[in-house]
């Protein structure tokens, strides 16, 4: 299913909104971090007036939702010429499963004037890895994007081995190939974890994730790197940053996240 078709809210009253959780849009059984994140911003985004771009998202996932139906209730705390804040919740069974916090202004139009970016290839090569015939998990979202994943630091999907540092590379491209905003936000929620390369293999539940939105994307392929900066008791974290086909910073993503058993 799309993106935008599996993330649309519904307003109901005001300040409450509903949706249609997606299963397609699943990791297991359980909703896609990023792609929640996509819903409660549209829904925040819509209370506000729904004629401004997400700036920052930040989300804590409380409980896991399912997929179904799920409300959105929403309370706009600052409504600026610049710059507005919303509060939603994401509910399911009388039961608070994600919060968050969605800053709404506008993304900037003019290119940067200074930019630390990492460098590589703006599409994947014939040797990157295509994720519905080389890597084989429980992730669903690969199979509505084109997903390629660099040979780079990727052992544990070639040979089953892990061992390479906590770095992947990977490309995703929409359906139609004119990611928006909200793709890029999901984009920065789409590399596996990176202790997998650890041997820390399984399910691993994103407990707080914030993106910065820089940028709307230019058409082509988003190249995502992620990095690992520490992996220390049940915990690690997880940078992301995404990259568009004209090499501008569209997405930033930061999580904390718990270890799943090493196996």
């Amino acid at each position: 299913m799309d993106l935008n078709k599996a993330s649309e809210v519904r307003a109901e009253a005001e300040g409450l909104f509903s949706a249609d959780l997606s299963a397609e849009w699943s990791v297991g059984d359980k909703p896609h971090g990023g792609y929640l994140m996509a819903v409660l911003t549209r829904a925040a985004l819509a209370a506000a007036g729904g004629d401004r771009d997400p700036l920052a998202v930040s989300c804590e996932f409380l409980r896991p939702p399912e997929a179904g139906p799920a409300e959105l209730r929403t309370e706009v705390r600052k409504q600026g010429s610049t710059v507005s804040s919303i509060g939603v919740a994401l509910e399911q069974h009388d039961a608070v499963r994600v919060t968050g916090t969605v800053t709404a202004g506008r993304l900037p139009d003019e290119e940067p004037a200074w930019a630390e970016l990492p460098e590589f290839p703006v599409e994947p090569g014939p040797d990157a890895l295509e994720f519905n015939t080389e890597f084989e998990g429980p992730s669903k979202i690969g199979w509505y994007m084109d997903t390629r994943f660099a040979r780079h630091n990727a052992s544990l999907f070639t040979d089953r081995k892990p061992g390479d540092p906590l770095e992947y590379r990977a490309w995703f491209r929409s359906p139609d190939d004119h990611p928006d905003i909200f793709f890029a936000l999901v984009a920065g929620d789409m590399l596996p974890p990176l202790p997998f390369n650890l041997g820390h293999i399984g399910w691993s539940p994103t407990v707080q994730l914030t993106a910065l939105l820089r940028a709307e994307p230019a058409p082509g392929w988003l190249r995502v790197q992620g990095n690992c900066r520490t992996v220390a008791g049940n915990w690690f974290d997880a940078d992301a940053t995404v990259i568009d086909s004209r090499g501008r910073l569209v997405c930033q993503a930061r999580q904390l996240a718990l270890l799943a058993r090493k196996r």
